[in-house]
């Protein structure tokens, strides 16, 4: 994967649950009962994260998940509220495609998508979610994707040439 994993020391991190799954294990004697949660971290300025979390208790697996969403924090270049160009990315069964979308547009996205989207920090963005719609695996897809996202001034760093030549070719 092409994630950048950064270490961020900020304690302005807005947190998003996405969903708590109540799991039944069924034995002779008993049903065992335990929760998983997913939650999304960012703050709304180009970081974000994910983090899933099991335990027997629904607040432990929730506090999990956020610990566990701290440590996957990645940087996301944003340009003008959007991103800097389209992109498609897969996880598992989860295709995800993301385009910029002009001034005024909002967040025409759906479900965790919108979350990943909104904790970043972008205002206006078209998205679509094709194949599976397991929240896990679109959620981790999204991330790829905003993760591949790169701006004009890094591919010009990259190249050693100036802006003007990134456009010209």
């Amino acid at each position: 994967m092409h994630e950048k994993k950064i270490k961020y020391i900020g304690s302005e991190l807005k947190e998003k649950l996405i969903g708590v799954t109540r799991v039944c294990k069924v034995t002779k004697g008993r049903r065992y009962f335990s929760f998983s949660a997913i939650v999304i971290k960012g703050n709304e300025n180009g970081i974000v994260g994910y983090g899933f979390g099991k335990s027997k208790e629904a607040p432990d697996a929730i506090h999990k998940a956020g610990e566990q969403a701290k440590r996957n924090l990645c940087k996301v270049y944003i340009s003008n509220g959007t991103v800097p160009h389209e992109q498609e990315s897969k996880y598992g069964g989860a295709r995800i495609l993301i385009k910029p979308a002009s001034d005024g547009t909002g967040i025409i996205a759906g479900g965790p998508i919108r979350a990943v989207l909104e904790a970043v920090g972008l205002r206006n963005v078209l998205s679509k979610s094709k194949g599976s719609s397991n929240h896990h695996n679109v959620i981790k897809a999204t991330i790829k994707a905003l993760s591949f996202m790169r701006d004009v001034y890094l591919i010009a760093k990259q190249r050693g040439i100036t802006i003007k030549k990134v456009y010209d070719g």
